[in-house]
């Protein structure tokens, strides 16, 4: 190898690895002279784009406590988007329900709730009688609730999650998850149902029991105390079990960004507190999010030998990225490729072209441009009509 190729070979493994390194998480040797976090697991995630800003140990698996409810709520909101569940709908406590210990709302068998009563009881309170009730009522049974929460969690990619009960409450070995898998499924839920955030940020609230002894009110005290210690926390869950210890998966939102902070196995609850907010601090100063909701207008692609003459084009997704190094994004620059013309036939959804974004020649990333429509290719009498369309003009 020549000088001049060995110094070339060199200064592309030097850009390779200094690209790798604004890409990649904090490591734990990197993050402890950032931030001093006590817990042993922790993951600080920005949802929008996926990103894990800081990380120790992600995938390490331990008990979740009623952390596991997120999964709980996800499913019993897919439930309501489905059209399957409503929130003014009764649900019944069973004695099953009722007979569970840890934190509970204190539900009498045969009680009657709503689903919006028993949401607030479960994300507020964390409530283990709510949770099952829910299960029951969704899928007829806790197991075939469990069934659907471990099929979920494939789905999401969660490769270190098992779970066992519905509210985090067992000792069972075989119910654990990660930081880096209680991440992703907190994802999903605020992204999907944001709504669920206007039940997690309430620090206080009634239900009503009704009984057959009578009437009566009862308090729910919110168990994540970073809503009121943290600005611009609201949410999510929080877990606490002398196996699991204390953990917690929280969200807070700041300057138009939001991130989540997951500790696991903390020592005590100050300490959960503590390191979720360092976590927030760090991200916070750290990260500029930029996001391109209104890219610009696409133009019509000619169409070879298609029984039109022209497709319509559409944006694949929304643009954006993360600055997790403390720079901000100004004078950004977008460049349009696409093909002069594409011949028939056009399938809707495939791919035509690409926007690139740049900021001062730095490539920060693209977002596929996409055919909108189905264009068939013309057969004889399709072009016979075509010609004679034309003789008329």
């Amino acid at each position: 190898m020549t000088k001049k190729r060995r110094n070339l070979f060199c200064a592309r493994i030097l850009c390779a690895s200094i690209l790798f390194s604004l890409a990649a998480p904090v490591s734990a040797e990197e993050t402890a002279s950032a931030v001093s976090v006590e817990a042993p697991e922790y993951v600080l995630m920005e949802p929008e784009t996926g990103t894990v800003i800081l990380e120790k140990d992600k995938d390490v698996p331990r008990s979740p406590a009623s952390v596991t409810k997120v999964m709980t709520l996800l499913l019993i909101f897919e439930e309501i988007e489905k059209g399957n569940l409503k929130l003014d709908d009764t649900v019944i406590t069973s004695a099953h329900a009722k007979s569970m210990g840890g934190s509970q709302v204190f539900l009498e068998e045969g009680e009657t709730q709503t689903v919006e009563t028993m949401i607030k009881c479960i994300v507020i309170a964390s409530g283990n009688d709510a949770s099952v009730a829910m299960a029951e009522h969704i899928a007829g049974s806790e197991p075939e609730f469990v069934n659907a929460m471990n099929k979920k969690a494939q789905a999401l990619g969660m490769k270190n999650t098992h779970f066992v009960d519905c509210c985090g409450l067992t000792d069972s070995d075989d119910h654990y998850t990660t930081a880096y898998d209680i991440a992703l499924m907190s994802r999903e839920l605020i992204r999907k149902y944001p709504e669920i955030l206007n039940y997690s940020s309430v620090w206080m609230d009634t239900i009503t029991h009704n009984t057959r002894q009578g009437s009566k009110e009862f308090g729910l005290s919110n168990t994540n105390r970073l809503i009121r210690t943290y600005e611009g926390c609201v949410g999510l869950k929080t877990g606490s079990t002398s196996k699991a210890k204390f953990c917690v998966s929280a969200v807070a939102k700041r300057k138009g960004i939001t991130l989540i902070a997951v500790v696991m196995a903390a020592p005590d609850s100050r300490t959960r507190v503590k390191d979720a907010s360092m976590l927030f601090d760090y991200g916070f100063a750290k990260c500029s999010l930029y996001t391109d909701e209104n890219p610009g207008k696409l133009p019509d692609l000619k169409v070879i030998k298609g029984i039109k003459e022209k497709t319509t084009l559409t944006f694949g997704k929304t643009f954006r990225c993360l600055s997790t190094d403390g720079t901000t994004f100004d004078k950004i620059k977008k460049k349009l490729i696409l093909p002069n013309e594409v011949k028939a036939p056009v399938k809707k959804g495939q791919k035509a072209g690409e926007l690139v974004y740049y900021q001062e020649n730095r490539e920060l990333g693209r977002i596929p441009v996409i055919y909108a429509e189905n264009v068939k290719k013309a057969g004889y009498l399709d072009r016979l009509k075509q010609t004679a369309e034309e003789f008329c003009l």
